[in-house]
């Protein structure tokens, strides 16, 4: 029976493959493979041992470790039971040799995060893509700019694509920076002094990592430090955070009194169960609801750092839920964020409508601008634009009729000159060649 959404709603069969429980049980017996190699090569164990050791993880079944687990009620020692009865007697008994648990669970964390690194991180190149080329078509389209709710001076749909871009171009920048940090493992024993390997722990640890494929940690105590998942959490917290505010802004240029822009819409799509007209965006609003998950996870990812003394078991049962639902939402979030993105409709008459809603006041900049320019000091420039302003917004007429009846106004510029100034069109500085130089900037450093 199906309970959590994750099982029957959200995420990629990938993601779900990396945190399932027989994936989990295949990194930890790579890790117990690996360690038996190392100790091999150490000349710790018998090579014949690591041999039929690494043969014999193959044959091992979940089904068989659940069983174990119910009688001894240890995971970790389950599965080391497992394997072992898979192995001739001789080979068995080095199984899990020198090791503690948490050299087993915490590297096979280590390739899950691996993993999840790189199915989420396609995804997220290819967002960026999308989000170049919208920004790339539309760098000329001019729409209304919006401070505090409220129409300000214009800008372009591009440089608001662009922006966006930017962000998720500073995230792949951060995930190749955490990287190393993320993808490691360890084999360091009881309290992580490597005791029981002797003078061998350093070389067996960085043997059992090459054939992982990983890196080993610096130190560590019992457990490999949470500070390095807690950053790929925030990672995380952070990528869907920026889909979180493109899907605010998406949906408030949806509403209806707006209507710039729409999510597509399936001829067969359904948008209430009551109100049949209904176009409503409700992809963007997943990914919104979604983001207040993962960002929920950061606390308990940070706390699972602060343990007792070299070790405690309270990390455990928590990271069992945070890191499968983190990465499962962060990739099923970019997913949404690419088909979202990709696929918009813009209406450039509602576009024009809005830019030109306040019949010029939102081009009181430009003009008070252009008087500084002329020799009227910038403040009283403000004082004249914003007095025109006022009266053109309580009597309902354009700017240029209150600006060109002011004889302040009209003593430094003419019929002609207020004509260009309140033209929106006009009025979007280095708009364009900011995304043109971020596009290009972006495509070179990440694609």
């Amino acid at each position: 029976m199906a309970i959590h959404p994750i099982e029957y709603r959200y995420g990629t069969e990938e993601m779900k493959h990396v945190w399932s429980e027989e994936n989990r049980l295949v990194c930890i017996m790579k890790a117990e493979a690996a360690l038996a190699k190392a100790e091999a090569y150490a000349g710790l164990i018998p090579e014949d041992a690591a041999r039929i050791i690494e043969q014999s993880i193959g044959n091992v079944e979940l089904k068989r470790v659940k069983e174990i687990e119910d009688e001894i009620h240890h995971d970790m020692m389950a599965i080391v039971l497992a394997i072992s009865e898979k192995c001739e007697e001789d080979a068995s008994k080095w199984v899990h040799f020198g090791a503690t648990s948490n050299d087993m669970l915490d590297t096979a964390t280590g390739l899950q995060m691996k993993d999840a690194i790189e199915v989420m991180e396609p995804k997220i190149r290819q967002l960026l893509e999308v989000l170049l080329r919208q920004a790339e078509e539309h760098k000329e389209t001019v729409c209304a700019g919006r401070t505090h709710g409220q129409i300000g001076v214009p800008t372009t749909y591009g440089l608001r694509f662009a922006i966006w871009a930017a962000e998720i171009g500073r995230h792949i920048e951060r995930l190749e920076q955490l990287k190393p940090r993320v993808e490691v493992g360890q084999m360091t024993g009881a309290v992580g002094t490597q005791a029981a390997f002797g003078e061998k722990g350093i070389e067996i640890q960085k043997k059992a990592m090459e054939y992982l494929g990983i890196t080993g940690v610096d130190v560590s105590n019992q457990i490999i430090q949470r500070d390095r998942h807690a950053e790929f959490v925030m990672w995380m917290a952070n990528v869907v955070t920026t889909l979180d505010k493109i899907g605010v802004e998406l949906r408030t240029l949806q509403r209806s009194e707006l209507a710039e822009v729409e999510e597509s819409f399936g001829k067969k799509q359904v948008g209430s169960s009551t109100m049949p007209h209904k176009r409503n965006p409700i992809k963007s609003e997943q990914i919104c609801g979604l983001a207040r998950i993962v960002r929920s996870m950061i606390e308990p990812e940070l706390m699972n750092n602060t343990l007792w003394d070299e070790r405690d078991l309270t990390n455990s049962s928590c990271e069992r839920v945070v890191f499968p639902e983190t990465c499962v939402l962060t990739d099923h979030i970019l997913k949404l964020g690419i088909r979202v993105t990709d696929n918009l409709r813009f209406y450039p008459e509602n576009i024009k409508r809005n830019l030109e809603l306040l019949k010029g006041l939102n081009m009181g900049e430009a003009v008070m601008i252009e008087l500084a320019k002329r020799g009227v000091g910038r403040q009283e420039a403000h004082e004249i634009v914003r007095t025109a302003a006022m009266q053109a917004h309580e009597s309902g007429k354009h700017l240029r009729e209150t600006l060109l009846a002011n004889k302040e106004v009209s003593g430094y510029l003419n019929e002609e000159d207020v004509e260009k100034l309140v033209d929106p069109y006009r009025y979007t500085g280095t708009a364009v060649k900011q995304v043109e130089i971020t596009v290009e900037n972006l495509r070179k450093q990440y694609l």
